[in-house]
């Protein structure tokens, strides 16, 4: 009976509903009278809860890195089954940091930092922790940062690292926060009657209400009338509370991100904290906790009074150079070397980024960078490695957990993805769902292209195209029979070489000049440097070095099996740690004694070397063997191909934008240097025998450079 009389119409159930909000409100009055806190004893707030996170890898989707900053000790961050793993959180701002709590799950880490950062890319450690058991650990720190990491250099399992909560404690920055709804545009999906009118729950009025009908799904929206900073919503739930719901936003009232997913189990009110520019702001209520409808006192949403301004129009820029970068996780060993996250964003397409191996590689993984501030972003680029993902999608976020998709594919073919796209965003995500093969995910570029964000400009060139007709370097050899070559001009380079070779090349005897202006490798039947054979090699690493041009050498090759006569380039980067093929090689011309018919010019970069490189082989247009005689090498090298010539004519194209559309990416944007050797031996040539020749003679007439 009574249940049918509070029932029985909106007005009664409105009359007792406002006698408890009065009661309530009269009793946090007497309560604010009695006690008065003392700022100066003010416990630490939590400044991590919600806020965008990020980490090394994760085990599985189930246990995001989202998880350990959401609040709930039910929920964890877990990592891969690799040492070192890290988990960071973004502050939003500087904030000053007084305490860091870990909450283990029982796959902690015996040995951890804590670092900060202002920037999210330098760190500085402010704390160096160990712990013995699972147990909670509260670490006092002293600083102010931004950015707070936990990096993790030993796991007490065999497992990941884990985390249930990782919560950063400390003193809130002072903000000025508006309330922005109030009194503004409001609309509803419905309403339960005309004393519940959407506007009631932006009039500031707590004696009023928002209420729909009696169904599943309803939103509330309120159109601040500019795209606002919005810091917080206050929701001020009367008893028929929504029991799930999803706050959104939106930038034209039409298309929606969600940007928090909340399941309150009472009519409590709410402070769900945000960091999002948006204009509309919308509550989507999924579930109502009664079989009523879903009502609210007040719906208010805070931010900065300020109104933000839209992503410039103009032309695209890259977004994403050298911006923070996380991923699902990453590779580094032998296979793949220091294949991180941020190798996708440096401007350096001989780098990578690529999924760790664990324990076998699996789907899906993802990798995402920080744009610095919110951008439209309206072209992503993709250099695949053969690794690649046959299905994905491309994201945008306002605050690196809650994603719009705004490109997706189940039939990618790996090279080059060139993808025109539309989407708002101060994050952007490839979610990777589906692999091409037994390997995990590979990318060299993950370019971001737009307005907006906060973009750092890309190292660029300066070197102008080649005309290939100015003579900028030569050598054409005209020394004394018996000399050395030019030491101003060349580095003998003494020592083993690689691929299964058999010669020792010597610091000096194999490379003279002949008195008759040409330089003479000789190859050698004699023992020196543990080897049976001896030879030489030379070439002019910081000496002369140089990006494009034109590159030709007049070069007579001997013949014999097991001879390789070769006259070739070496990305400069070689020289400062770069190992091949990262630095790129560029073959100008090879020749296998064994077969004089045939020369080869090839390219090698990570994506395509060895056996695999790009190229192929050529001859004279009569089939007559090369060792007959002088003949002319060149490569023509500009910012879009590398052009191959024997005698002037036109034997081989490396087209960059078909390399990069069918092969990988293109590396050979900077400076190299050339070498010439005769090679004895190897897993090409294959080995010497009784019928070769020796000695055996590579002559050289000149080596010139045209720019």
């Amino acid at each position: 009976m009574a249940s049918a009389l509070l029932h029985a119409s909106g007005r009664s159930r409105d009359r007792l509903r406002i006698l408890v909000v009065a009661a309530a409100a009269l009793a946090t009055i007497a309560t604010l009278a009695v006690v008065q806190p003392d700022p100066a004893a003010a416990a630490p707030v939590v400044l991590s809860q919600g806020r965008p996170t990020t980490a090394s890898s994760v085990e599985n989707a189930g246990t995001p890195a989202s998880a350990a900053t959401d609040g709930n000790a039910g929920t964890r961050w877990s990592s891969a089954f690799a040492d070192p793993q890290w988990i960071a959180v973004d502050l939003g701002s500087a904030q000053s940091i007084s305490r860091v709590d870990l909450t283990w799950e029982a796959a902690y880490a015996t040995a951890y930092q804590l670092q900060t950062s202002s920037d999210g890319q330098a760190w500085t450690t402010v704390k160096t922790g160990t712990a013995t058991s699972a147990a909670k650990q509260e670490v006092a720190v002293s600083a102010t940062a931004r950015w707070v990491r936990l990096y993790a250099t030993a796991r007490a399992t065999g497992y990941g690292v884990s985390l249930w909560e990782f919560q950063v404690l400390g003193e809130q920055a002072p903000t000025t926060t508006t309330l922005l709804s109030k009194g503004q545009p409001t609309t509803a999906s419905s309403t339960e009657n005309a004393g519940t009118p959407a506007s009631a729950a932006t009039d500031g009025n707590v004696g009023t209400r928002w209420a729909s009908a009696f169904a599943d799904p309803q939103w509330i929206s309120v159109d601040l009338g500019a795209s606002k900073h919005v810091t917080r919503v206050d929701l001020t739930w009367e008893t028929a509370y929504a029991s799930a719901y999803q706050l959104q936003t939106s930038a034209n009232g039409s298309t929606w991100t969600t940007v928090s997913t909340q399941n309150p189990t009472s009519a409590a009110k709410q402070q769900i904290a945000l960091d999002v520019d948006a204009r509309y702001v919308r509550v989507y209520a999924t579930a109502r906790a009664t079989q009523w409808g879903v009502s609210l006192w007040e719906l208010e949403v805070f931010g900065d009074g300020g109104t933000t301004t839209p992503p410039p129009t103009g032309g695209d820029v890259l977004l994403s150079y050298a911006k923070p970068a996380s991923a699902s996780s990453y590779q580094n060993d032998g296979t793949c070397w220091e294949c991180s996250a941020d190798k996708a964003f440096d401007y350096d397409s001989a780098s990578r980024w690529a999924t760790a191996n664990p324990a076998g590689w699996v789907d899906p993984g993802w990798i995402q960078v920080d744009l610095g501030a919110t951008a439209h972003v309206s072209r992503v680029v993709l250099q695949w490695d053969p690794a690649y993902a046959t299905a994905y999608q491309v994201q945008v976020s306002p605050n690196g957990s809650a994603w719009t998709t705004i490109y997706t594919t189940t039939t990618g073919n790996g090279a080059k993805d060139d993808l025109t796209v539309s989407g708002d965003g101060r994050y952007v995500r490839l979610n990777l769902t589906k692999r091409s093969g037994p390997y995990g995910y590979s990318i060299y570029d993950f370019n971001v292209y737009g307005t907006g964000g906060n973009p750092v400009q890309p190292p660029t060139s300066n070197v102008p195209a080649p005309n290939f007709t100015r003579l900028a370097w030569s050598d054409e050899f005209n020394g004394a029979a018996g000399s050395a070559p030019d030491a101003n001009k060349w580095t003998i380079d003494a020592g083993t070489g690689q691929n299964g070779e058999q010669q020792y090349y010597t610091p000096s005897g194999n490379l003279t000049m002949d008195g008759q202006g040409n330089l003479v490798i000789e190859a050698r039947r004699e023992t020196a440097g543990g080897r049976d054979f001896t030879s030489g090699r030379m070439n002019t690493s910081n000496k002369y070095m140089f990006q494009y041009g034109r590159v030709e050498a007049r070069i007579k090759v001997p013949e014999g099996n097991g001879l390789w006569p070769a006259f070739w380039m070496m990305g400069a980067d070689f020289l400062t740690g770069r190992p091949w093929p990262y630095n790129g090689e560029v073959d100008i011309m090879e020749v296998l004694g064994k077969d004089t018919t045939t020369s080869y010019s090839t390219l090698h970069a990570p994506a395509y070397n060895g056996g695999g490189g790009y190229g192929g082989p050529y001859t004279l247009p009569d089939g007559s063997k090369l060792s007959n005689g002088f003949h002319v090498w060149a490569a023509e090298w500009d910012a879009n191909a590398i052009r191959y010539y024997l005698d002037g004519r036109l034997v081989f194209t490396a087209d960059k934008a078909t390399i990069e559309d069918t092969r990988g990416p293109w590396i050979f944007d900077h400076d190299f240097y050339v070498i010439l050797n005769l090679a004895v031996g190897g897993d090409w040539p294959g080995p010497v025998d009784a019928t070769t020749p020796f000695p055996s003679r590579m002559l050289v007439d000149y080596v010139r450079v045209y720019r």
